[in-house]
């Protein structure tokens, strides 16, 4: 697609709105700085009583105002906020980096319970 020929033109529809690539929300950073990964389904929680910094940007405040009222996934956040994970979890990398939120990491596999014990269970109660 080539740029509109008229100057001053924009590069966006009134439906589309600003275009931003990723790279420049997040400063060219593919991961966060903290080097941990953030799961998909781990949940975000952002303490009403702090008040946000006032250095953050217009993303970092974005995020921690979505997960405010209510903790939410960090595929939620994403979507809610309608950027890509891998820019949000660099933004997420940044917020803890703060201690802005913290994160409700889920349960590793290997930490679950046996499922032939949960089934001995079962079958247990039902013999009751």
């Amino acid at each position: 697609m080539s740029p509109p020929a008229e100057e001053g033109a924009l590069w966006y529809d009134d439906d589309a709105g600003p275009m931003v690539r990723a790279y420049t929300i997040t400063g060219g950073r593919t991961r966060p700085e903290s080097g941990q990964e953030i799961d998909l389904i781990a949940v975000i929680v952002a303490d009403p009583d702090i008040a946000p910094d006032e250095t953050l940007d217009e993303q970092h405040l974005a995020l921690l105002d979505l997960c405010r009222p209510a903790p939410l996934s960090v595929a939620e956040l994403a979507s809610e906020a309608d950027l890509a994970v891998g820019v949000v979890r660099v933004l997420l990398g940044d917020l803890l980096r703060d201690g802005q939120l913290r994160v409700i990491r889920p349960v590793p596999p290997a930490e679950l319970p046996d499922a032939g014990l949960l089934r001995d269970v079962i079958n247990g109660l039902r013999a009751l």
